[in-house]
């Protein structure tokens, strides 16, 4: 039922949901360009209106007081910025466990503008061996979805020319504020 809510929703605001033609069940979602509060909102509802059991990552603020039950419950993992904690070894380990697990990531770690993106999302898929997908909201077309799944080589400049290849032409609700598909760490 929230399927079908979901994607009555997205049609009602003027959104096409695009949609591929199989889902791996483990995978590292990239959520690109992440501009505005308002890119969660409809990759929300992407994520139920795909039915993905997908859960994503958000700076631990995001998790305190009354909040903290109610991000859980829509997937979030909180994830404290302000020092490393060994983030991608506890999601390789997660991916180990699972059969199933898909996990959301914005490469640019915020949605003010960066010189690039970090590669926490890339070192997660290589050592899990999972591919990635790529997952936008493009909102002068007014589209959002996932447009494709990659293997990772292991050679960063390759993948991230093939990343940027399937981004190239679409932007976020404040296309300024997107940062270049380019390693930044």
């Amino acid at each position: 039922m929230l399927k079908h809510l979901a994607r009555g929703l997205l049609k009602l605001f003027g959104w096409k949901l695009i949609e591929p033609d199989a889902f791996p069940a483990r995978a590292v979602l990239v959520g690109y360009p992440h501009t505005s509060n308002w890119d969660g909102v409809i990759a929300l509802l992407v994520k139920w209106a795909l039915g993905l059991d997908a859960r994503w990552v958000g700076k631990d603020t995001l998790f305190r007081g009354p909040l903290n039950g109610i991000m859980r419950r829509l997937g979030g993992i909180p994830i404290d910025r302000s020092a490393r904690h060994g983030f991608v070894a506890q999601m390789t380990a997660e991916f180990a466990s699972r059969q199933g697990f898909l996990l959301v990531m914005a490469p640019e770690g915020t949605r003010s503008l960066t010189p690039g993106w970090k590669s926490g999302f890339y070192r997660i898929a290589l050592a899990a061996n999972v591919p990635v997908a790529l997952a936008f909201v493009d909102y002068p077309r007014r589209e959002a979805g996932i447009l494709t799944y990659l293997t990772m080589t292991g050679d960063p400049a390759t993948d991230i020319a093939a990343i940027a290849t399937h981004y190239e032409g679409r932007q976020g609700k404040r296309p300024e504020l997107a940062a270049p598909v380019r390693w930044l760490d």
